[in-house]
């Protein structure tokens, strides 16, 4: 069976974790975000892969390589110009032309039978299967109503207090048969949601739903990813240690993933699940909590506190400092005393001097240097990067 995975887009929404990699390629418990999503769609069939690519492209194709390790067949079609979904499929046509065919985005954290999608769409008589999933807040999303046929009779985008008729979001991904690209115009920007489906309602065609069931997420926010993060760590079943541990007076309550010459001081502890990578120094009377994903070659100082973040390569932690459901990226300094609130996001190569307090909801930006003792209750931008946070 043959999946089409768009890895086109910026990620500007989640900068400045996207400055230096493409979004698909975030990591999520230590490994990108793209080798999650196609270990998933190898498990349920899906072995021919061909994935649409744009920004960073080369930081996808180092991640995937051509496949072979995930049990797939990967085939990488290149866009010069940005052609928006269902233009970025076009231009994959020639690999998808024999079949009905799923697609889904790069970015796509999943845990749902996209083989029981496949087959819905199989047995019904749609030009299009597209998928939808209930969701608490769908003014971000694309919602659809549906009859009791599953057919869908009307579409909204982001759709504003009053015009919410349906809390069933489109999920981004849709089994299509290839009589689609008869519609897509050849070289242009063309959306899915915005251009293709309301096309092909006015000319009669019938699109199907398919309602999803199970975790779901597009990593379209740093809380979205820190929740998809937390499914993945929920999946650590049983405590694995890849290599030398060292540890001295030290306790681990599993489950946790732990790689090779980690090293654990005395009196810290560590309560799953957890991730730790390879080569990370834990100090005495540290403690890491559940839902925590630490990198390789970090350092936390004595008497340091992380709960339920994300810690990616060679970070250090200061003493006496705690990050609290956050996000921080590589090659970051916590000065000692620090205090990082939830929802924080700390760009690559950052310092943060002694006593900082950062309030929740705020990001950093790549290389900023914040001195000691400083407050900080809003963004804190860097000119030599783009400022941008909307979009893809």
């Amino acid at each position: 069976m043959k999946v089409c995975i768009m890895c086109g887009g910026e990620g500007t929404r989640l900068r400045p974790l996207t400055f230096g990699r493409p979004k698909p390629c975030i990591p999520i418990v230590n490994k990108p975000s793209i080798q999650h999503l196609v270990s998933h769609l190898a498990n349920l069939g899906f072995t021919d892969v061909v994935i649409t690519l744009g920004y960073m492209s080369e930081s996808i194709e180092e991640a995937l390589g051509d496949g072979s390790l995930f049990g797939v067949n990967v085939t990488y079609v290149h866009e010069k110009t940005k052609l928006g979904t269902a233009g970025s499929v076009k231009n994959a046509q020639k690999y998808l032309e024999e079949q009905p065919f799923l697609v889904v985005g790069g970015d796509h954290v999943v845990g749902l039978n996209l083989l029981e999608f496949y087959r819905e769409h199989l047995n019904n008589d749609s030009i299009t299967t597209i998928g939808l999933i209930s969701i608490d807040d769908p003014t971000e999303y694309g919602i659809a109503e549906i009859d009791a046929d599953y057919q869908i009779k009307r579409f909204k985008e982001k759709p504003s207090p009053g015009e919410i008729f349906s809390n069933l979001a489109s999920t981004g991904m849709y089994v299509c048969n290839p009589e689609i690209f008869d519609h897509i115009p050849t070289g242009e920007k063309f959306d899915f949601a915005r251009n293709l489906f309301p096309e092909l309602m006015e000319k009669g065609y019938a699109l199907k739903a398919w309602l999803a069931r199970g975790n779901w997420s597009d990593v379209g926010s740093p809380r979205s990813l820190r929740e998809a993060e937390r499914w993945k760590l929920q999946d650590i079943g049983f405590t694995n240690i890849s290599g030398d541990l060292y540890i001295k007076g030290a306790r681990i309550l599993g489950p946790a993933q732990i790689g090779s010459c980690v090293s654990i001081a005395a009196n810290s502890r560590v309560i799953g699940p957890v991730s730790i990578g390879a080569g990370t120094i834990i100090e005495e009377n540290v403690i890491i909590g559940p839902y925590t994903s630490i990198g390789e070659g970090c350092i936390l100082k004595k008497n340091a506190k992380v709960f339920s973040s994300s810690i990616y390569n060679r970070v250090l932690i200061g003493s006496d400092s705690t990050v609290s459901g956050s996000i921080i990226d590589n090659d970051t300094l916590i000065g000692s005393g620090c205090n990082i609130e939830h929802d924080t996001v700390i760009g690559p190569r950052a310092v943060l001097k002694g006593s900082v307090v950062v309030h929740s909801g705020t990001r950093l930006w790549p290389e900023v240097i914040i001195p000691e003792g400083t407050i900080v209750k809003e963004h804190v931008l860097n000119e030599d990067f783009d400022t941008r946070t909307e979009g893809s």
